[in-house]
This record gives C-alpha cells, sequence and structure tokens, in this order.
C-alpha cells in the first residue's frame, strides 16, 4: 500500500509584502487535489461555485462560492477543483507574526489574536459576511501594498465582529501532536480520500499505520472525536450530496458512486446527515444542476 504523507505547502510572502496574496482564474490552483498543512494562517475567497472541503476532520459541502479562514498547521484540501464552476479564487497566506512577535498582543489586535485561536478549527463565514468580505479580498489584488495590509486588517477585523460563520472542526481536532502521530493521522485521511467509493476495512488502514484494529480505534477517536467508521461514512455523504447537487443521474446510482452498497441504508444515513432524504435534498439545489 503507498503510504502517503500530507504536504507542507512552502509559502514566499508576495514582492514588498509580509504575505501572500494569490488570485487564481479557471480554478488554476496547484494545490486543490492534495491533503496539505503550512505554518500560515490562511484565508480563501471561492468566488461562486460548489465543490467539497475537508478541513481537519471536518468534511462538508458548499454552494454559492465559500469564504474560509483556515488556522496555522491545520491539514486540509484546496477547497476548489476543475468542475467547481467558480472563475475566481482569492487566497491570503499570513504567519500569526507577520507583523512583529506582540504586534497582535496590543490592546487593539487582541480580539484579532482571538480570531487565530478560533481558526484552528476553521472557519467558514456564510451570508452577507462571505459576499462583502470576498468582495474586499478580490480589490486587494490591485492596491499597493500598504493599502493592502490595511484592507487585510479591517477584514480581520471584520472577521472577528462577525455573527454568520461556522465553525468548521466543531467536534475538536487534536493538533498538538507529534511529528508520527500527525503522519499517522494524514496518512489516514489521505487513504480515505483516495479510496472511499471502494470498501475500507479496518484491517486494512490499521496494517497502513502498522497499528492493531484496536488501537487504531482508540487513536482515531483521541485525534477527531469520531470513530472511523464515522469518518468514512461523513466522506461518502458528503460526497453524495455533491452528486445530487451537480450530476443528473439516479439517485441509486449517486448511493453506489458514493461508496454505499446498500441503498436502504444509504437512504437512512442521509436523512440522519442531512436532515433531508436525497430526493429532497437534490429539489433544493436543483439550481446548481441547471
Amino acid at each position: 500500500m503507498k503510504n502517503i504523507l500530507p504536504a507542507l505547502e512552502i509559502i514566499e510572502p508576495s514582492f514588498g509584502s509580509s504575505f501572500s496574496l494569490t488570485k487564481y482564474v479557471d480554478n488554476d490552483y496547484s494545490t486543490a487535489t492534495f491533503w496539505h498543512y503550512h505554518p500560515e494562517i490562511q484565508l480563501i475567497y471561492v468566488n461562486g461555485g460548489s465543490c467539497k472541503r475537508q478541513v481537519g476532520s471536518h468534511i462538508s459541502y458548499y454552494t454559492n462560492g465559500a469564504l474560509i479562514l483556515v488556522g496555522s498547521n491545520l491539514p486540509h484540501c484546496g477547497f476548489t477543483d476543475e468542475n467547481t464552476g467558480n472563475t475566481k479564487e482569492t487566497v491570503v497566506h499570513f504567519r500569526p507574526d507577520f507583523l512583529g512577535e506582540h504586534f497582535f498582543e496590543i490592546a487593539e489586535m487582541k480580539k484579532i489574536k482571538q480570531l487565530f485561536e478560533r481558526a484552528k478549527a476553521g472557519i467558514a463565514f456564510i451570508g452577507e459576511t462571505k459576499k462583502r468580505i470576498g468582495s474586499k479580498l478580490e480589490t486587494m489584488a490591485d492596491q499597493m501594498p500598504f493599502e493592502r495590509l490595511l484592507t487585510l486588517l479591517s477584514i480581520l477585523s471584520e472577521l472577528e465582529e462577525a455573527t454568520e460563520f461556522k465553525v468548521l472542526n466543531a467536534e475538536g481536532f487534536s493538533m498538538d501532536l507529534q511529528m508520527q502521530d500527525n503522519d499517522k493521522i494524514n496518512t489516514i485521511f489521505n487513504y480515505v480520500k483516495n479510496n472511499f467509493q471502494e470498501q475500507i476495512t479496518l484491517e486494512e488502514v490499521a496494517d497502513l499505520v502498522s497499528m492493531t484494529v484496536p488501537s487504531l480505534c482508540r487513536y482515531f477517536k483521541k485525534i477527531t472525536r469520531k470513530t472511523f467508521t464515522k469518518f468514512v461514512n461523513e466522506y461518502r455523504l458528503v460526497h453524495a450530496s455533491k452528486l445530487l447537487a451537480e450530476k443528473p443521474i439516479s439517485i441509486t446510482e449517486v448511493c453506489f458512486e458514493s461508496g454505499f452498497n446498500n441503498f436502504s441504508y444509504f437512504n437512512k444515513s442521509f436523512q440522519q446527515f442531512t436532515g433531508k432524504s436525497a430526493s429532497q435534498y437534490r429539489k433544493e439545489h436543483r439550481s446548481v444542476l441547471v
């Protein structure tokens, strides 16, 4: 079995700046399909489109674009691919101390530092906040370095005060890991990402990370706050949500293409996961198919 480790993404500040700002057009984002991490905090705005997202142990599906704040060293996949349907993506990377070791300790900045702490679990901003901040982020590409810095600080201040958000990793994901533990959990995540449409046994995953099945189950529950079976099922259900919204195929086909081999179990699981039947979910997201 191939042992896939998370990629450490090396990010350099933009010329003349203390942080990195990159604007991608037509999904030209090289890390989109890779499970990776970096010491920089990342703020991403996807203008339109829909796709799966994984941040830590959280997996979900977004529609009509996304605005996401990912904390330092929090493993995640990119949020767009060739099928997302968006035309623009703006990404800002900055280290927690990018303005100096003590800058965010001063009174005016302490709340933003608290935002950085909350971002360790991943935060998705929604509603008017997503639209307003997304528009501001896109204007930064045309600004001079000093004005760009002021805009970023203004954005962080607005995000700290925002009420329209969801903490993506609400159940918790331990990032205080030894390097070997970090490698193990990310190897497991990568394996699920690449094989969720097939049958995955605890035995093969345990063998992948050189553990016994009981040890794997205890370890995975300790790190992610959920069982391995629940994690795999959530990955499959999120993929099913994506197929229901994006592909005009039958619900039976959605079931099997998502890795389920029992249609009644799929229907029951989907209802519990989304609060809606698969057919109801498809009706509500029919606009994505048009």
